[in-house]
């Protein structure tokens, strides 16, 4: 069973960065065919899709997003990272990390972590 947690802090300051890490277990984040997703959302509002990594390192941005977000990983302890630059009171919404293969995703196993609530504000 793959399971993800998310963490970072959860107040951060407009003009930093939101950093959130997600710790994978029951999976390995190189595994075949294994995306690795970040997906947010705001109070009220629905759910955005940031971007992922691939099983073999590949990342894909949001057009929204890609002056300011990356995603990387550090194999060694099975996580990805979400950097998100020059933040914003926009940016304030319920981070989730999310894991899936294309059969996953085909079947409706898509693997979610509870979320880190992220608040940008002075």
């Amino acid at each position: 069973q793959v399971q993800l947690q998310e963490s970072g802090p959860g107040l951060v300051k407009p003009s930093q960065t939101i950093s959130l890490t997600c710790t994978v277990s029951g999976a390995s984040i190189t595994t075949n065919s294994y995306i690795w997703t970040w997906i947010r959302q705001p109070s009220g509002k629905g759910p955005e899709w940031i971007g992922y990594i691939t099983y073999y390192g590949n990342t894909t941005v949001s057009p929204s997003l890609r002056s300011r977000a990356s995603i990387s990983r550090d194999t060694s302890k099975n996580q990805f990272t979400l950097y998100l630059t020059s933040a914003t009171p926009e940016d304030t919404a319920k981070y989730y990390c999310v894991g899936e293969t294309r059969n996953d995703q085909r079947n409706g196993f898509t693997s979610w972590g509870q979320g880190s609530q992220v608040i940008v504000s002075s």
